[in-house]
């Protein structure tokens, strides 16, 4: 793809030449957040193929014109910079609501599209000539981390014509599209999943609509399984024949210790780091090599839990199997049957509130199973949660089949921007 009309630059010649601009975010105070008004955005909800807006913050409406010169705007290239997730990239797309950058993002624009494709830069940003300079200048101080608008001036890039930056930014842009598909299409199969839940074993709605002689809206064999009436509980309200129970009546902990001897370095390895946080869907995992210390094994299709502040709801299924840190609980339904109905519970706000509110430690507080296994819940009999299960084993099972396509897609994208951006051998 590289053609042989290559520019040498530095990123300040190219600033000086009014090509490209750079900056930094907006320092918010305290007081100015809370609000309904534009999105603050920070480096936690950056990852190297999409921006995650779940549980950004807000500024208070009316501070548009303060912040407006660190407005997001569509095609800047986003570099994380401070801590140890500095270098990670991402691209900022029409698509996306208005957002305000924070102090530890900095953004790459292009002034001049005749000289500089703001995809390219986003991909140039994966590959060895940013990246060896990068670990140089990490390497340059004993502190954090940090990558600096100095820092950042002094890069220096190898640009191609821009008809081949563009060509290369809509090649692996394309693949990751694909990738950021599958991660909407999860985000989409899992809120379907949420909503049955709620409507099943939290709202009651087809005993309810049995109870006001409407049609509960669904096949008659799955209707027949609800009851038509309610009945009193120490929980309250709640159908006729259901039961109070305990989440630990229904899944257990395995606690399969592993020792770092008997753990394959290659295998996949879990901790709280891999895990995103309110989605099931667990895309990330690394590899077990160089682990000391004892883990918990589990696998594919298991529930883990982080249960190192809980309030941080990092709670999925485990798409791969292996081994994971110990401040993970592995969770498992003590019957297929039950794994719908233990999932939706171990991953709901109610159950994760309940997990922070009893955790020990001030600065590090940490859940266990045993008060994990005491949440109290309402039990239907077994048929009715066999029919759930059926309902959304198929949307777990797509997740799963997401990721590992997305998997893939990544690299084949990884194998081949090397060999687009520097002709280097695939």
């Amino acid at each position: 793809m590289v053609g042989d009309c290559m520019e040498h630059t530095t990123f300040a010649k190219l600033i000086s030449d009014g090509v490209l601009e750079i900056g930094d975010g907006y320092r918010a105070k305290n007081e100015e957040l809370g609000g309904n008004g534009l999105l603050f955005l920070r480096a936690g909800h950056v990852t190297d193929t999409h921006i995650d807006f779940a549980g950004v913050e807000r500024f208070h409406a009316g501070l548009k014109p303060r912040v407006s010169s660190k407005l997001a705007k569509p095609g800047d290239a986003v570099v994380t910079t401070k801590g140890n997730s500095t270098g990670r990239t991402t691209f900022v797309l029409p698509s996306m609501p208005p957002f305000v950058y924070s102090p530890h993002l900095s953004y790459w624009r292009s002034l001049d599209p005749s000289r500089i494709e703001g995809g390219f830069l986003r991909y140039w940003c994966r590959g060895s000539e940013f990246v060896t300079q990068l670990a140089g200048m990490k390497a340059s101080t004993d502190m954090a981390p940090y990558l600096s608008l100095v820092d950042q001036k002094r890069l220096e890039i190898t640009l191609p014509p821009v008809h081949e930056q563009r060509a290369i930014a809509h090649i692996l842009g394309t693949l990751d599209d694909k990738i950021d598909l599958n991660r909407r299409m999860s985000e989409t199969l899992e809120a379907m999943a949420r909503a049955l839940f709620k409507s099943w074993f939290v709202d009651f709605d087809p005993v309810r609509a049995k109870v006001e002689g409407r049609d509960p809206g669904l096949p008659k064999p799955i209707a027949d399984l609800f009851p038509d009436s309610f009945e009193d509980s120490e929980l309250g309200e709640i159908p006729k024949g259901w039961a109070v129970g305990t989440l630990g009546k229904v899944a257990e902990h395995p606690r399969r210790g592993v020792q770092p001897s008997r753990i394959d370095p290659a295998g996949p390895y879990i901790a709280l780091e891999h895990m995103p946080k309110r989605s099931v869907a667990l895309s990330e995992w690394g590899t077990a090599a160089g682990l000391e210390s004892n883990k918990f094994e589990f696998k594919t299709g298991e529930i883990l839990f982080g249960k190192l502040r809980p309030y941080f709801h990092k709670v999925g299924v485990a798409p791969v199997g292996g081994v994971c840190s110990t401040d993970i609980v592995v969770i498992v339904p003590r019957a297929d049957d039950w794994f719908g109905f233990v999932l939706c519970h171990a991953s709901s706000d109610a159950f994760v509130e309940y997990t922070n509110a009893g955790s020990t430690g001030t600065k590090m507080p940490r859940t266990n199973w045993g008060d994990m296994a005491r949440y109290p819940l309402v039990s239907p009999p077994k048929p009715v949660a066999e029919a759930f299960t059926t309902q959304v084993r198929p949307a777990i099972d797509r997740i799963i089949a997401g990721i590992h396509e997305s998997h893939t897609v990544a690299a084949l994208r990884d194998t081949l921007l090397p060999k687009l951006i520097f002709g280097e051998p695939v």
